[in-house]
Formats: structure tokens, C-alpha cells, sequence
């Protein structure tokens, strides 16, 4: 891990790939992720850890399934929300965002539970950035 600060845009530049998280940093058990995201993701849920979503530009629809019936969460530049363990989603940015999520090392981007995974979405734990991962 770098004792330097890490500019969020500079980091955003250094990658092209969408669908494709990059881990900035950790906090103890935590990865500290970006990403540039376009189109649909995949219906997923994580099920034994939450998922935060920070959108640093752009704007990410967030599509849930809960026991009420399904809903699109709306979250423009600057908003955050926090979808809770378990529960089936599905991002989405059709003119594209930048994001930024915690959740803990190791969690796929794909979740535990999840629809076939098209071509576009990277399963992954998230890619070093520039070459080095944290810690």
C-alpha cells in the first residue's frame, strides 16, 4: 500500500476497461475500488456482505428485487447507496459513470448468486492499479 495520497482521477485515467474495478487502496479487511461502468451489469446479490456504491460522475441506475417487488434506484454525481447483503441487483449506466465501492477483499463482482456473465462484465476481486495492488 502507497503512504501517498492517490488522485481518483488520475487513477480513472489509467484504464480504459469498463466493468473492470480497480482497487485505489484497502482499509483493514476492505478493498477501496473504482471503476468506469457503461450499459448493464448482471442480476446478482452478495450474500454475506453489502455493496457500496459512490458515483463520482455520470449517473448509475441501480435495479433491486426485494420481498416488496423490484425498484431502480436513481443515483446521480455525488450520490451514495449501500445495497444490503442478500439482495438481488443489477447496475446499470447507460450513458456511463465512474464509481467507487468498498466492500471486502476477495468479493466478486459477480456475486455469490448471479445470471450467466456476458462478455462485457469482468469477474473479478478487482485488478491492482497501475500494476500494484495494496498491501
Amino acid at each position: 500500500m502507497t503512504n501517498e495520497p492517490v488522485s481518483l482521477d488520475m487513477a480513472l485515467a489509467s484504464f480504459d476497461a469498463l466493468w473492470s474495478p480497480r482497487i485505489v487502496t484497502s482499509v483493514n479487511d476492505y478493498d477501496v475500488r473504482i471503476a468506469k461502468v457503461r450499459g448493464e451489469h448482471l442480476w446478482h446479490a452478495h450474500d454475506d456482505t453489502d455493496e457500496f456504491f459512490l458515483v463520482l460522475e455520470g449517473e448509475l441506475h441501480i435495479s433491486l428485487r426485494e420481498p416488496d417487488g423490484e425498484r431502480t434506484v436513481l443515483l446521480p454525481r455525488g450520490s451514495a447507496f449501500t445495497v444490503p447483503a442478500g439482495t438481488e441487483h443489477k447496475p446499470s449506466a447507460p450513458s456511463g459513470a465512474s464509481i467507487l465501492l468498498f466492500e471486502p477483499t476477495g468479493t466478486t463482482t459477480v456475486g455469490d448468486r448471479h445470471d450467466e456473465i456476458p462478455d462485457h462484465v469482468d469477474a473479478t476481486t478487482g485488478h491492482a492499479l497501475n500494476g500494484v495492488l495494496p498491501r
